[in-house]
């Protein structure tokens, strides 16, 4: 399979492919389900002015049926995509406005690791408005915990974990997948290209943990975090496939500019053109969807073992 039909199969940024944002809707009937069957008492306990910061959460949030509690998002919030339309922008998840988020008079406030600025966040404490900090698990278990606490945070407990049991059993659905891998593929993720020099996701990264979680091997593991690559480190690390975010308002590398590069034109990725666009939030959000986003990824690694969708994903 070329790499422009692989990254036409693969449409993500705002819009993911028609099976996983189908499983999107899913979930999003799921969760309202739940918010019917909660009890009085809960919905009470709720903070009904919540300011969300990391795509994560308002999507979790979403996908419980409490989506009419939050007044604020980040710009990171692109799923569901009406999440963006409906509610205040607060900014950039890292570059966040103390002022702007207490102008929607929030009675809760919701920072997945690494929001900040660490001024702004100060400020916000001195607020007296209560805050919740959800951490950003980049694992299977991780994604389960998040899940919970987002609910405990929100007065939801009870419906997100039945949530995060449902996204449990799509991971460990998907791990039977993983295991049938033979002889897993060389992959680079490329996080940008600035004046020719490659920006990639090495160890700990969640880049690294949604390769792991496809049944691929991270060529930058010697590389902590996102950070530069050099072109003779790239070509030594023999990528089979590169792997991008897709861009929705500015111009995707496409794979003939890519690999007419040095650094790529030498791989075993430049043979077939292998290059790979997913939206970014869906790739890399790790919450409810990632179990199908890793699938998703797991068949673009792997074509030719034809890779079935999860039967879990179906599951209301």
């Amino acid at each position: 399979m070329s790499g422009s039909r692989i990254t036409e199969a693969h449409r993500g940024l705002r819009q993911p492919n028609r099976r996983t944002f189908t499983a999107a809707l899913a979930w999003g009937a799921f969760g309202l389900g739940l918010s019917r069957a909660l009890p009085m008492a809960a919905l009470a306990q709720t903070p009904d002015r919540i300011v969300v910061a990391g795509g994560v959460i308002t999507e979790v949030i979403y996908a419980l049926g409490l989506q009419d509690r939050i007044v604020g998002v980040d710009s990171t919030s692109q799923f569901p995509p009406e999440a963006l339309k409906q509610k205040a922008n607060v900014g950039y998840v890292r570059a966040l406005s103390a002022e702007g988020v207490l102008s929607l008079k929030p009675t809760l406030i919701m920072l997945i690791d690494g929001a900040g600025p660490p001024d702004a966040v100060s400020l916000l404490n001195e607020s007296g408005v209560k805050i919740a900090r959800i951490n950003d698990g980049l694992t299977p278990e991780g994604v389960s915990s998040k899940i919970a606490a987002i609910g405990a945070a929100i007065g939801a407990g009870a419906p997100a974990e039945r949530l995060a049991a449902q996204t449990k059993a799509r991971f460990d659905e998907l791990a039977t997948l993983r295991a049938g891998i033979a002889k897993k593929k060389r992959i680079l993720f490329l996080l940008s290209l600035q004046n020719g020099r490659a920006m990639v996701g090495g160890r700990n990264s969640s880049a690294d943990g949604i390769i792991n979680l496809a049944g691929g091997i991270n060529v930058a593991d010697a590389i902590e975090g996102y950070k530069p690559m050099t072109d003779e480190a790239i070509a030594a690390a023999a990528p089979d496939m590169v792997l991008m975010m897709r861009n929705s308002s500015a111009h995707n590398t496409t794979p003939d500019e890519l690999f007419a590069m040095p650094a790529f034109s030498q791989t075993p990725a430049a043979t077939g053109k292998r290059l790979v666009h997913m939206d970014g939030l869906y790739l890399l959000g790790f919450g409810p969807r990632t179990p199908m986003a890793a699938r998703d990824l797991m068949a673009a690694i792997y074509p030719e073992a034809a890779i079935p969708p999860l039967k879990t994903a179906a599951a209301p």
